[in-house]
């Protein structure tokens, strides 16, 4: 993957809200599995794209200039133009024309969902969001293990990278299947801690033996505990405790966690006497804690234990553009998609999201052998899948309440999170969906 440097955040003169630009990206080059590309379109009217020997950038002016290695398409190709408050795609003389979401067009308005495709190679544009730098070359922002060309979860990335050396713990949310695992272990790396990192499943430990398998038991305990046994709270001392579906944890759990996470230590079922232990805690779930609380499922004290820092992971139908970052992780460099196996990729839901993802490429590859991967090799409700347009979304309370708090807060995003309780990127992903910019309420 590309040598990248995580970079310092540009504030707006007036609060701590990064500045927010317009972004390119080409997620999928020629159908191979290489890393995207993100350019800052700041400064920038008209970007002219066609095939180069190699992928290169220039600039004149307001204009860009992008060569992309891609046999299939023309010299002179594809070309973006700002007009007003909205870029258009333009087919600039191609021989084989370009598609927005799969259907040919000769000039078409760009929304933040489109996906257009020159050759095979696959671009998205999206607008009004944190720059993160003003280079006009490709750039990758990562944070150990970690890749993500979308801007605002870079800033969360580069967020949890400092934290990572820190005893903060971790709450980790987003859908099943988003990769909260992989995140929490990229935290442990990273945190030069030499304990185990010690996984657990929350919603799968048996039932009544939930405080036994957490804090251990002593011989004679109950029916079945023939030996002393540590528990996973202490077998994790010294590293990493990663509590997987935290939302799932039974109540008397919650109250037993939370006296340790308080008190550092921990006394197993049937001793007298607890112990010392030197943790650090990454929690993760799918579920809406602050709900949960609400209805008295969860302890709002073990929650304000636990968010230490807060991470919210985007369905992978919300980070499309990180698919060639993905692509050039599970598939082995020899790998070639046909285009209408690319087009699948961009078209499906992923209602399982990256997990289904891994799944499905490995499938294909098993398939496809030493040849290319088609649309067939995938599974049938992917290789059938078709782009449809985004529901039109009636003004609801949601959306109001969001007007509202943008007014209030001359559209500092990080306020308005700060009042509604939730994390900054959940506040971002409801103003893309509801087409609001915060830009135009300072």
């Amino acid at each position: 993957m590309d040598q990248v440097t995580v970079q310092t955040l540009p504030l707006s003169e007036s609060d701590d809200e990064p500045m927010l630009v317009d972004h390119l990206y080409l997620v999928v080059t020629a159908g191979k599995p290489l890393p995207g590309a993100r350019w800052s379109l700041i400064g920038i009217d008209r970007v002219e794209i066609g095939r180069a020997a190699a992928r290169e950038v220039t600039r004149a002016g307001t204009t860009m200039r992008i060569g992309v290695p891609d046999p299939w398409m023309s010299t002179v190709h594809l070309r973006f133009d700002r007009e007003r408050a909205h870029w258009v795609a333009v087919d600039a003389g191609s021989r084989n024309g370009i598609l927005v979401n799969a259907t040919k067009q000769d000039r078409a308005v760009v929304l933040a969902h489109d996906v257009i495709e020159a050759g095979r190679s696959f671009f998205m544009l999206r607008t009004s969001e944190p720059m993160l730098e003003a280079a006009l070359e490709p750039t990758v922002q990562r944070s150990g293990a970690l890749a993500t060309l979308d801007p605002e979860l870079a800033r969360a990335f580069a967020e949890l990278a400092r934290i990572a050396t820190s005893e903060l713990p971790v709450l980790i949310g987003g859908p099943t299947g988003t990769g909260k695992e992989r995140i929490a272990s990229a935290v442990h790396a990273s945190s030069r801690r030499k304990g185990a990192f010690v996984p657990v499943n929350c919603a799968a430990l048996p039932a009544g033996l939930v405080e036994s398998e957490l804090f251990g038991h002593k011989k004679g305990a109950f029916s079945g505990a023939i030996a002393d046994a540590p528990g996973l709270v202490a077998s994790s001392s010294g590293g990493t405790l990663f509590l997987d579906e935290i939302g799932d944890l039974p109540a008397a759990a919650q109250a037993a966690l939370l006296r340790v996470l308080e008190e550092h230590e921990v006394r197993a079922v049937g001793a007298t006497v607890a112990v010392p232990v030197e943790l650090r805690v990454v929690a993760a779930t799918h579920r809406d804690l602050d709900a949960l609380v609400e209805d008295d499922r969860f302890r709002d004290d073990l929650v304000a234990r636990l968010a230490g820092f807060e991470l919210e992971l985007p369905a992978l139908a919300d980070r499309r553009v990180d698919l060639g970052l993905m692509l050039s992780e599970i598939l082995p460099p020899t790998a070639q998609l046909a285009a209408a196996t690319a087009r699948a990729l961009f078209a499906y839901s992923w209602p399982r999201n990256v997990r289904e993802l891994v799944r499905a490429l490995e499938r294909a590859i098993a398939l496809a052998g030493s040849g290319e991967l088609l649309a067939g090799h995938l599974p049938e409700e992917i290789s059938a899948a078709r782009f449809e347009a985004p529901p039109v979304r009636e003004r609801d309370a949601r959306h109001d309440e969001l007007v509202a708090l943008l007014q209030k807060h001359r559209g500092n995003v990080s306020q308005v999170a700060v009042e509604l309780g939730k994390v900054r990127q959940q506040v971002q992903r409801w103003l893309k969906r509801y087409g609001l910019d915060p830009t135009r309420f300072k």
